[in-house]
């Protein structure tokens, strides 16, 4: 049978200590053994089902784990306090002082920061690269090279990895290709196209709901095993640990996952395509005129859509403020980062969210000032919406 996400986290189920129908919550920092050698063999990563202390695992923790791990079609996960507590251990368990790794150069600014800023003082080296380009990304590879880095749908511009393109160059030169998810959950299975570890930030459409922020990295049993090892594992030792309520809280709404990404997508495949018929420079990998839609066609599960991610160019910075004022005056969202939100969320992410970008790499890869990038919510009437967007954009001058 044809892989499907959403099938999977829902053939899933829990009981809670006492028969409910949500899992029990464990709330615990520690946990008690029953014999000395258990806390030994514990200790030493050979007692399966035991819980030694909440920063290495917990069971509600291990529960949200397992779900992600379904999702993405890997062995097992492990969650963590955040997006970043996620992907910045997998760089620094894969890679070591001398090695080299080839990133996108559309990324989420907080891990081009980390990349460009931050492991040069490891000595770990980054090239930057046009990822859409698998000739440019082969001839960056060198022999110190450990990881091939990207996001299935880039952070802001909407570029499309070929995923399946990027895991055989992976095994040609023996790397590990570290695919960031979190444009496209359900969407796109990385992990099914040949990535060797899939990451998220649970904080955007995962969760759902803007009230808290996390992270997840899924991959082989063996991988998440050395990020958990108490002596030189980075997701142990970093400690960036998700809390167990929060991970309760993020496992009950990814149950609605399926539903919410159906419907972001729908809303903005009908404003994509509303907006581009009026003129306007829209980026949506939905639209036929995006240059990777038919990459992404062929890579994704089509029942849950292109995604909720649309930007558009209204020429300038001073444009794209005015019209992202006035739209939250007029409750058509909010002028905030992040994404996955059920209202619509709207930024200029070259002096937001990619604002670690330097300014002269943002003009090389494309990212103008009058860029604003889109999250759409869950709106009931989308041509309702659009017309109220219509409204605003002709009170700026934007149409």
């Amino acid at each position: 049978m044809k892989f499907n996400p959403a099938d999977q986290i829902q053939d899933l189920q829990y009981f809670g200590e006492f028969g409910g129908v949500n899992p029990s919550i464990s709330d615990s920092s520690t946990y008690t053994f029953l014999s000395a050698k258990t806390m030994f063999d514990t200790f030493e990563g050979n007692a399966d089902g035991c819980y030694l202390y909440s920063r290495h695992s917990s069971p509600s923790n291990l529960y949200l784990g397992e779900a992600l791990a379904a999702m993405e079609g890997t062995e097992t996960a492990n969650v963590a306090a955040s997006g970043m507590g996620a992907i910045t251990p997998v760089l620094l368990q894969l890679c070591n002082a001398g090695d080299h790794i080839v990133s996108s150069r559309t990324i989420y600014g907080g891990t081009y920061a980390f990349l460009k800023n931050f492991t040069p003082k490891l000595g770990i080296a980054t090239s930057f690269v046009d990822i859409t380009k698998l000739d440019v990304v082969e001839k960056a590879i060198t022999e110190n090279t450990k990881v091939l880095y990207c996001e299935s749908v880039s952070n802001p511009l909407l570029e499309v990895a070929d995923i399946k393109g990027l895991a055989a160059l992976a095994k040609k030169y023996d790397l590990k290709l570290v695919v960031d998810n979190t444009f496209s959950p359900l969407s796109i299975s990385p992990a099914k196209l040949g990535a060797d570890i899939v990451c998220h930030s649970l904080t955007k459409f995962i969760n759902g709901s803007s009230d808290t922020v996390g992270g997840v990295v899924c991959g082989t049993q063996e991988f998440i095993n050395d990020l958990r090892n108490v002596n030189d594992g980075a997701c142990m030792l970093l400690g960036a640990t998700m809390d167990s309520l929060r991970a309760a809280s993020v496992l009950k709404n990814l149950r609605t996952l399926h539903i919410r990404i159906k419907q972001h997508s729908y809303n903005a495949m009908y404003l994509a395509s509303k907006f581009e018929k009026e003129g306007l420079k829209t980026v949506y990998p939905g639209l036929a005129s995006h240059p990777s839609h038919k990459l992404f066609s062929s890579m994704m599960n089509a029942e849950y859509g292109f995604g909720g991610m649309l930007t558009l160019d209204v020429g300038s910075l001073e444009k794209a403020n005015e019209l992202m004022e006035l739209m939250q005056h007029n409750n058509l969202g909010y002028l905030a980062v992040s994404l996955g939100f059920y209202k619509t969320l709207f930024s200029a992410p070259g002096s937001s969210t990619s604002s670690e970008i330097p300014e002269e790499e943002q003009k090389e890869m494309g990212l103008s000032d009058g860029l604003i990038r889109f999250s759409i919510g869950l709106d009931n009437d989308i041509e309702r919406t659009f017309q109220m967007m219509k409204t605003c954009m002709k009170e700026v001058g934007v149409l």
